[in-house]
């Protein structure tokens, strides 16, 4: 079916300008021309409604982009879309629902997204926060009840999140290296995505609990020869027994 401009925004349920937009950034093949007037088909449609979909699943005009590009060639589609599945779950929530829920301030949330320790996902004009943050959030609350201070605190959350950062790209080059191209392993193959989501809670749990073993380790280490240090030891081997709950949903 042929459209004009206007008719196709509006069997898309977006603005012409958005149409406009989405062309300008090469989400959007060019329309054909007859003479004067830019006809669109259905394959544009179908397009705009694929992006409308995956702007409300949290993943950005770039990510969108590259699977519209390079999807059909290779797994790139089916990995993307398997870890913006993994990043947004099954709900988002504004900074005031996550707030709310969380019971965090305002304020800390503005200043923990700031900080890069929340992740805001871009969902249309909307700002949106995924169920791992409201986790996080009120992790984050838990441990600044128990009287950390909150400038140092956030400045030790930067420094980690920076280390995290240099390890996972790490990783995530190991993982395209010997497993997506593997051997004669094609990247297309659905096993690709299957070995990303059956990989991705074991290495969160084996990174848990080598944290907490190393916290145990260290907090011992430091308490030993102190007069509280069996009652602290006590303590810390309770930790250090107990099995870690890593969920995962």
């Amino acid at each position: 079916m042929d459209y004009r401009v206007e008719e196709l925004a509006r069997q898309a349920g977006v603005s012409v300008d958005t149409v406009r937009f989405y062309q300008g950034r090469g989400l959007l093949p060019p329309p054909e021309r007859r003479g004067r007037v830019a006809i669109y088909g259905d394959g544009h449609l179908e397009r705009l409604q694929r992006i409308r979909r995956w702007l409300k699943e949290g993943l950005t005009l770039a990510v969108i982009r590259r699977i519209l590009d390079r999807g059909a060639a290779n797994g790139d589609r089916a990995l993307l879309e398997a870890l913006a599945e993994e990043r947004v779950g099954a709900r988002t929530l504004s900074a005031t629902e996550l707030a709310s829920e969380s019971g965090l301030p305002a304020s800390l949330v503005t200043a923990a997204v700031s900080a890069g320790l929340l992740t805001p996902l871009r969902v249309g004009d909307e700002e949106r926060f995924s169920e791992s943050d409201l986790e996080m959030a009120r992790s984050g609350l838990a441990i600044l009840s128990a009287g950390f201070p909150i400038a140092e605190l956030f400045s030790l959350a930067a420094e980690h999140v920076s280390a995290v950062e240099r390890v996972t790209d790490r990783a995530i080059e190991l993982f395209d290296e010997h497993v997506r191209k593997a051997g004669d392993r094609d990247p297309d193959a659905p096993d690709v995505t299957e070995a990303f989501r059956s990989l991705t809670p074991q290495v969160t749990r084996l990174v848990a609990l080598h944290f907490q073993r190393t916290l145990v380790n260290r907090a011992l280490a430091r308490l030993e020869g102190r007069e509280e240090f069996e009652t602290l030891a006590q303590a810390l081997a309770a930790v250090e027994s107990a099995q870690l709950e890593v969920k995962w949903t």
